[in-house]
C-alpha cells in the first residue's frame, strides 16, 4: 500500500466533511491504521478556510448544491483533491460529480480495503470511479475533441507513448515507473513535458490523447 505523505513529508491530512458522527467514528478507525494519516471532522467553511487538507471527503447529498460547493473548493485550492461518498451510484452522477472536480467516487456501502485504496489513488493524483465511468468519460471527451485533435496532433516518442498508454489505464505514478522500470520522479517529469507538449492541464486530457488512436511518433 502507498505510503500517503503530503508534499513537505508531513502527515497527510483529511478532512470529513458532512459526515454523521457514527460515519466519522468508522471512517477514523478504518484510517487509524495508517500513521501517516490523520482524519479530521470538519464543515465546508473549514474545507474552504483551511489549506492544510491534502484530502477532502464529503457525503453527495443534495447533488446541485454539493456540486456548486465543490466547484468553488476546487476554484479556491486547485491542489486539493476530493473524494465524494453516496448511495446513489448512477452513471451520470457520478460523471457529474468528476467534471466538478471531485477526484474519487465511493458507495456508501464500500469496505474499508475499498476506502483506504480509493484513498491512496486520489492522493497520488488518479481517478477513483467504476471502469465504466472511465471508459464513459474518456469516450465523451474524445468525441468532443475530435476536431482539435485533427487540428493539433502531436508526436511523441516511444516512451512518452507508453507513458500514455499506462495513463488511459488510470495508473498512478508509482504503478507507472513499476511498469516501465523507470523511477517514479521520471514519470512526473514525462506528465508535466507531455501536458505542456498537448497543451492540457490534467492527466485526463492526456488519457483522452492516448484513447484516440491519434498519436504519433518522433521520426
Amino acid at each position: 500500500m502507498v505510503k500517503a505523505l503530503n508534499d513537505a513529508g508531513e502527515r497527510t491530512r483529511i478532512g470529513l466533511v458532512d459526515f454523521e458522527p457514527i460515519r466519522i467514528a468508522g471512517l477514523r478507525e478504518i484510517f487509524a491504521s495508517r500513521p501517516d494519516m490523520e482524519v479530521v471532522a470538519t464543515d465546508w467553511a473549514g474545507a474552504f478556510r483551511n489549506p492544510s487538507f491534502d484530502l477532502i471527503v464529503f457525503v453527495l447529498r443534495d447533488m446541485a448544491f454539493s456540486l456548486a460547493l465543490l466547484t468553488r473548493l476546487r476554484t479556491r485550492h486547485p491542489g486539493l483533491r476530493v473524494m465524494v461518498m453516496s448511495a446513489a451510484a448512477e452513471e451520470e452522477k457520478i460523471i457529474e460529480a468528476i467534471s466538478a472536480g471531485a477526484r474519487g467516487w465511493l458507495d456508501e456501502t464500500a469496505t474499508p480495503d475499498d476506502v483506504m485504496r480509493a484513498a491512496d489513488v486520489v492522493l497520488n493524483g488518479t481517478i477513483w470511479a467504476p471502469r465504466r465511468v472511465l471508459s464513459t468519460v474518456v469516450e465523451r471527451a474524445v468525441e468532443g475533441s475530435a476536431l482539435r485533435t485533427r487540428k493539433h496532433n502531436p508526436q511523441f516518442t516511444e516512451r512518452e507513448e507508453e507513458v500514455l498508454q499506462q495513463l488511459v489505464l488510470a495508473r498512478s505514478n508509482r504503478e507507472i515507473a513499476q511498469a516501465l522500470s523507470i523511477r517514479e520522479q521520471t514519470v512526473k517529469s514525462y506528465v508535466a513535458r507531455l501536458m505542456r507538449k498537448v497543451g492540457v492541464g490534467n492527466r485526463i486530457a492526456l488519457s483522452v490523447h492516448a484513447a484516440s488512436g491519434n498519436l504519433g511518433k518522433d521520426q
